[in-house]
């Protein structure tokens, strides 16, 4: 069976478009100052006015998204992924968005499984069910299937991405906003590769596998949600994101982390809380687990 997603490429031609005019110049990228004070606030655990706020344009919130993770580089490390979020038709009707988001992933973010995450050390820190692969060969750069992205991976890691959303909740978030806030990317627990079988059988075990989100507590099922909730399947998320980097004039590289984005709802993150993420339906059913204090 091949996995295809007949809307992806609409998708990417889209947000290609937005990236391509964000090339040139910028009417109203904000200032140092503003992200300065975002940094400070962030880093405080303080809510804060997303640098683009809500009805502002693309082109300014890749902007001031590209100041944050320069001055965030400083202190977090370097450049070792991106982010597709809002890649669920709920997500994307939450934000009143018609296509993903693009974000960036920085060193000093990926935890080890099992890492102890203070929720206090974020403003609205959530979690939530992901999936990051691992890109071993450039020529996944052009990929256009599911089958294509396997081909060029290592594999893929489990993933319970911890964003912070950073803002007031009272204050609204739509696509420009949440990516000038580099898509909540805050922290993110993250297992070994895991190999995944070529072709269409890996394609499509990709595709129907469960995300099923405990809390080892009570045990009590949070969320379970289908591979395929993210795009059609989440090697979607790998071709959306190559191609937004090309319209960049950049591209994905061995050892690149892509995080495919929620796979379920967002939950809030409660001290005293630990959770365990369990791929069913994955080769021996992986998990990844992670606590809150």
């Amino acid at each position: 069976m091949t996995v295809r997603c007949s809307s992806l490429p609409r998708a990417i031609l889209a947000v290609t478009a937005l990236v391509l005019a964000s090339g040139t110049a910028y009417a109203e990228c904000p200032d140092d100052a503003t992200i300065d004070a975002f940094l400070a606030a962030r880093a405080e655990a303080r809510p804060v006015p997303a640098p683009v706020t809500a009805g502002g344009t693309m082109e300014d919130a890749l902007c001031a998204q590209g100041k944050i993770l320069t001055k965030l580089e400083k202190a977090e490390g370097p450049v070792v992924g991106y982010k597709a979020g809002l890649t669920s038709p709920k997500a994307q009707e939450a934000f009143g968005v018609t296509e993903p988001v693009f974000g960036t992933l920085l060193e000093g973010m990926i935890l080890p499984p099992g890492a102890t995450v203070k929720a206090g050390d974020a403003n609205r820190a959530l979690f939530e069910a992901d999936l990051v692969v691992e890109i071993a060969d450039p020529a996944v750069n052009d990929a256009t299937t599911p089958e294509e992205v396997l081909a060029t991976i290592a594999g893929i890691r489990p993933f319970i991405e911890l964003p912070a959303l950073v803002v007031a909740s009272k204050e609204k978030l739509d696509g420009p906003a949440i990516t000038s806030i580099n898509v909540g990317a805050w922290k993110g627990v993250m297992g070994e590769v895991i190999p995944v079988p070529q072709g269409d059988v890996g394609a499509e075990m990709l595709s129907e596998f469960t995300a099923k989100l405990t809390d080892d507590a009570t045990g009590e099922t949070l969320s379970a949600a289908p591979g395929k909730a993210v795009l059609g399947n989440p090697l979607n998320a790998v071709i959306w994101i190559a191609q937004t980097l090309k319209a960049q004039g950049k591209s994905l590289q061995p050892g690149d982390l892509v995080s495919v984005g929620s796979i379920g709802p967002l939950h809030p993150m409660k001290p005293g809380m630990s959770v365990t993420l369990t791929y069913e339906g994955l080769p021996d059913n992986p998990s990844i687990s992670a606590a809150f204090e």
